[in-house]
C-alpha cells in the first residue's frame, strides 16, 4: 500500500531523457539524497543532469517516516570507542549541520512541508547503556540528555532525548526542491563507463557522476556489495491513537522494539525489523496491529506501508569517493536508517569535494576507510552471500508446488528445475528464476508483501518476477507454468 507521503503529495511526472546529453555533473537517482546533491551543486553554479530509473521519489525516500534527526540510537558511544572522539565530532556535528540546512531551506525558500520542531527519544530498559549514551552524546557538543520519563503505551527504564530536532513531510519538501532541477524520469542508467553513462533512452556524458540510487549497482571497483546489506521494517499509520509528540525509537535488543511519531491526527507506529530476504514466515503487519489494538483499542488503521534501508559494516553511511580508480565518480549510500539527515551530509559532502574545497565532515564518511570493525563486517556480509548462493542447490519435491496455498510464493521444482512459484487465488502458477540478476543469490518468498527477496544485497521482485529495487538492473526471467 501506498503511504501516507504518496497519498497526500503528488509530484508532476517528468520526461524521458530525449537522446544523448551532457553535462557538467550526472546524479543517478532522484530520491531525497540525489535531489539535494543536484541542488546544492546547482546553487553552487554547476550545470546538473538526474536520472532516475522510475519516479521522483519512488524508492525509499517515499516509505520513511522523515525523521529529521542527529538522534541515530545507540550510536555515540559505540563511535567514540570505534573511531575516536575527532571522528565521532565529525558525525555528530554534520547531522547537526544537516539538521538546520533543512530549516534554512524551508524558511528562506517558504516550503509547505509541515516541518515540525521535535525531541527525539531513544529509549529502553538498560539504563546504564542509556546514561553512557547521554553523556557520549553530550560530550561530542550534541543537545542531548537521560530522561527517566517516557510517553510511551508500555513500561521503559528511561530514554535518551535530543532536543531541537524535526519532522516533516518529505515529499512536499521534494517536490518543491526538484522543481527547477533537470530530472528525466523513466531512464535507468544501465552501464557506466569512465564519464559515460548508458540508457534505454541515450546516453549522458559528464565530468563527475554521483551514485545516489540507494544501493549502487556497479560492484567493481568499489565492493559495496560486500560492504552493506538492507533491513526491511513495517510501518502502519493510524487515526484516533493518542500519544504525545516526540518521535521515539528503540535500543538494540529491547523486546518492545517499536518507533513512533505523529503526523497531524496520524501515529505513525513502526516495528517487525529484518534482514531483507529472511521473512518467510511473514506476520509483520499482523504484529503491529496486534500492538495497535492492544494500545490504542479505538484506533483506526488508515495506511500500511515498509521501508528498506542499507546497512554498512561499522554502521556510519558512505559519503564520497566511489573508488580510488574512478576519481570522477561519488557515492552517496548506506544511511542506516538515518536517510533525510544523510542524504544532507550528502549534499555538503559533495558538493565540496567536487568544487574542490575542504569539508569539516567528511573524513569520517570516506568510503575508502577500512579498519578492523569493518573488515569483521565485510567477512559477516560475505557470509551471508556464500549462504545465499549455495541455497541454490538444495533439493526440493516436485510436489511442493502443490503444496503452496493460493497467494503464497514458493521455491519449488518445476518442469525438471528450481523455480520460484507464485500461485494466485484461481490455481494459476507464475513460475519465475529464483537466482537473483544481481549477483546469483536465491531468492526468498516475503509473504507479507508478496514479494522475492535477496537475503544477500537486498534486491527485490514483485511476485511476477518484475524488479522493485536494486541493486539488480533487470527483471527475473520467467517461463509458462
Amino acid at each position: 500500500m501506498d503511504s501516507i507521503w504518496s497519498q497526500t503529495c503528488q509530484i508532476e511526472e517528468r520526461e524521458s531523457l530525449p537522446g544523448d546529453t551532457g553535462a557538467e555533473n550526472a546524479v543517478i537517482g532522484a530520491g531525497m539524497a540525489g535531489v539535494l546533491i543536484a541542488s546544492a551543486l546547482q546553487a553552487a553554479g554547476a550545470k546538473v543532469v538526474v536520472l532516475e530509473a522510475n519516479r521522483i521519489a519512488s524508492g525509499q525516500t517515499r516509505n520513511t517516516t522523515a525523521k529529521i534527526t542527529s538522534q541515530h540510537g545507540m550510536i555515540y558511544r559505540n563511535l567514540t570507542e570505534a573511531f575516536g572522539t575527532a571522528k565521532a565530532r565529525q558525525y555528530a556535528m554534520a547531522n547537526e549541520a544537516a539538521l538546520e540546512a533543512y530549516r534554512r531551506m524551508v524558511n528562506n525558500q517558504g516550503i509547505d512541508c509541515d516541518f515540525a520542531v521535535q525531541s527525539a527519544y531513544v529509549y529502553g530498559d538498560n539504563i546504564e547503556a542509556l546514561r553512557a549514551e547521554a553523556k557520549a552524546a553530550a560530550n561530542l557538543g550534541l543537545p542531548a540528555s537521560f530522561t527517566e520519563r517516557t510517553a510511551l503505551p508500555f513500561p521503559a527504564a528511561g530514554a535518551v532525548r535530543f532536543d531541537r530536532q524535526a519532522q516533516f513531510h518529505p515529499l512536499k519538501f521534494l517536490k518543491a526542491v526538484s522543481a527547477p532541477l533537470t530530472i528525466f524520469e523513466k531512464t535507468p542508467a544501465e552501464v557506466v563507463e569512465d564519464h559515460r553513462i548508458f540508457t534505454p533512452h541515450g546516453t549522458v556524458t559528464a565530468d563527475k557522476i554521483i551514485f545516489a540510487c540507494h544501493y549502487p549497482f556497479i560492484n567493481f571497483p568499489g565492493m559495496y556489495f560486500a560492504r552493506m546489506h538492507q533491513d526491511r521494517s513495517y510501518v502502519l499509520a493510524l487515526e484516533n491513537a493518542q500519544f504525545a509528540d516526540g518521535m521515539w525509537v528503540f535500543a538494540p535488543g529491547e523486546e518492545n522494539a517499536y518507533s513512533f511519531r505523529r503526523w497531524n491526527d496520524l501515529l505513525l507506529l513502526g516495528g517487525g525489523g529484518h534482514r531483507c530476504g529472511e521473512n518467510s514466515a511473514g506476520g509483520q503487519y499482523e504484529a503491529l496491529r496486534k500492538k495497535a489494538r492492544e494500545w490504542f483499542p479505538d484506533c483506526r488503521e488508515r495506511a500500511f506501508w515498509s521501508a528498506q534501508d542499507c546497512m554498512t559494516a561499522d554502521g556510519v553511511p558512505y559519503i564520497g569517493s566511489y573508488a580510488e580508480s574512478r576519481p570522477d565518480w561519488y557515492v552517496a549510500t548506506g544511511f542506516q536508517k538515518w536517510g533525510m539527515t544523510g542524504s544532507m551530509v550528502a549534499a555538503m559532502v559533495l558538493r565540496n569535494s567536487i568544487f574542490g574545497r575542504d569539508n569539516p565532515y567528511a573524513a569520517v564518511f570516506d568510503p575508502g576507510r577500512f579498519d578492523l570493525k569493518a573488515v569483521t563486517g565485510i567477512a559477516s556480509e560475505g557470509a551471508h552471500a556464500v549462504k545465499g548462493l549455495a541455497r541454490r542447490f538444495f533439493q526440493i519435491p516436485e510436489d511442493q508446488a502443490k503444496q503452496i496455498p493460493p497467494g503464497h510464493g514458493g521455491v519449488v521444482f518445476l518442469n525438471g528445475e528450481k523455480m520460484g512459484v507464485y500461485k494466485e487465488e484461481d490455481g494459476a502458477l507464475f513460475p519465475v528464476s529464483i537466482q537473483c540478476p544481481h549477483l546469483g543469490c536465491q531468492l526468498e518468498w516475503n509473504p507479507d508483501e508478496k514479494s522475492w527477496d535477496c537475503p544477500c544485497h537486498g534486491s527485490r521482485f514483485d511476485r511476477f518476477g518484475k524488479l522493485i529495487s536494486g541493486p539488480a538492473q533487470t527483471d527475473l526471467d520467467t517461463e509458462e507454468a
